[in-house]
């Protein structure tokens, strides 16, 4: 099971941790709409409210804020694989175990996750949920016995993937991010709270301004008795994700020391220098390609037109489990005396099954667009990804088996120019060597198994 999510802790004596990490998910809310759940412990037991649906539909506040504790977790999900529909696989997943309440959400994705899944089912252990993360429950609880940094030290040496986790045990919070730093880490420390955000943006919404991200292979533990901080594993590889600068993260934070505005509109930039057609307007996909439309129609001075109004009731559609092609109907309202008679520059950050772009274009066609030449902020997507995003199977890419002409006819554009891997380096310098680029080129550092 691959999960592409959201998560949010807090440690407080100051406010109750509920609504705060309530507010936190919401503004997680574009990293997973299936379902999403908050665990508190308030000194003696835990508390824990999970559901099916958007953040606000499964954690009403009436029921959030009976939620008394003074440390807790949250958890925003979106599975790209296995059982959607299992109530069991939603975070935090919690056990009661050597005498402790233990409770853990994790974004990322294992790759050896069904190895060592088959090795503890072996051993007796039982699992509840077809979830990878459930794997890093049992390693942790088997390893209770051992001081934590020890216990974190066999976790990291025995899990490959990606994975930034929080595990709350009684009243102390744990933070770990894999020694690659894959997946975003953030923290929060000031004025008597520790907080932990898969964003920036999420921390900032819930007061915090002091704000770092933690280290790859870095734990660190919140009690009683303060903060303490090691460095577990390291690697001489870096592996950040860059799908997290070009798609998933709010453009109003900062991943992995780069600011995601500012990459997106440059990259818009560097597409717009590619330019060899005569274009009228420039179109942006809301709300993905705004950016790197702005930066665009700056280099072009082609003037930048909203093509589209967004139905902000419909999701992400790259996220969203099914359906996606119907979803873009749903979502995108053309306005028709913007793009009539016009040859337009649709510009896009991403294409990865083909199945949206596709349907946009034909929606810009059918309200009397000349010309739709495809723009894209990325170079084309042609591996899978074993390390969260939902890119499961090459057959599945519309890159798959196609040059850029075969790709231009399949979403039925006019034209098609993306950014060249090496446009993207650029973009990166001088840190181009961290970042993971397989589903691009193909070169993972771990694969299934």
């Amino acid at each position: 099971m691959r999960e592409y999510c959201g998560i949010f802790g807090l440690y407080s004596k100051k406010r109750e941790p509920g609504p705060v990490i309530r507010t936190g998910l919401f503004h997680l809310q574009h990293r997973g709409q299936e379902s999403a759940g908050i665990a508190v412990f308030n000194g003696k037991n835990f508390k824990v409210l999970k559901d099916f649906g958007l953040v606000l539909e499964a954690l009403p506040y009436e029921k959030v804020k009976t939620l008394k504790g003074f440390v807790g977790i949250g958890h925003t999900r979106y599975s790209t694989a296995g059982d959607k529909d299992k109530f069991n696989n939603i975070q935090p997943i919690q056990i009661f175990a050597h005498q402790r309440y233990i409770a853990l959400a994790h974004n990322g994705n294992l790759t050896n996750a069904n190895t060592l899944r088959r090795a503890l089912l072996e051993e007796g252990r039982v699992f509840h949920s077809t979830s990878d993360s459930e794997v890093i429950l049992h390693l942790y609880t088997k390893y209770m016995n051992l001081p934590a940094t020890e216990r974190f030290k066999l976790i990291s040496n025995m899990v490959e993937g990606a994975y930034s986790i929080l595990i709350l045990e009684n009243d102390a919070l744990f933070a770990f991010r894999d020694k690659h730093g894959t997946r975003p880490l953030m923290m929060a420390n000031e004025n008597g709270e520790v907080a932990f955000s898969s964003e920036e943006g999420a921390l900032r919404a819930t007061g915090f301004k002091n704000i770092e991200e933690i280290k790859a292979g870095e734990l660190v533990i919140v009690n009683q008795r303060g903060i303490s901080r090691h460095i577990i594993d390291t690697s001489d590889k870096k592996n950040q994700c860059v799908f997290e600068l070009i798609y998933f993260a709010r453009p109003d934070g900062t991943v992995f020391g780069k600011p995601v505005y500012a990459f997106r509109r440059e990259s818009g930039k560097i597409l717009a220098k590619k330019e060899r057609f005569n274009i009228d307007i420039v179109v942006p996909v809301p709300d993905s390609g705004i950016m790197a439309a702005l930066g665009y129609s700056e280099e072009s001075k082609i003037p930048l037109e909203f093509g589209f109004i967004r139905n902000h009731y419909v999701g992400r559609s790259f996220i969203a489990p099914s359906q996606r092609g119907e979803k873009v109907r749903m979502k995108l309202i053309p306005i028709r005396n913007v793009v009539q008679g016009k040859s337009i520059a649709l510009v896009d950050d991403s294409i990865v099954r083909g199945t949206t772009s596709r349907q946009i274009i034909r929606l810009l066609r059918e309200n009397g667009a000349k010309e739709v030449h495809m723009r894209i902020a990325s170079p084309p997507v042609r591996f899978p990804c074993y390390f969260g995003i939902d890119i499961p199977t090459r057959e599945e890419l519309i890159a798959h088996g196609r040059d850029i002409e075969g790709i231009k006819e399949a979403i039925e554009a006019d034209s098609l120019i993306y950014l060249d891997i090496e446009d993207l380096y650029k973009l990166l310098s001088p840190q181009e060597a961290q970042f993971c680029y397989s589903c691009f080129i193909g070169n993972h550092i771990y694969k299934p198994r």
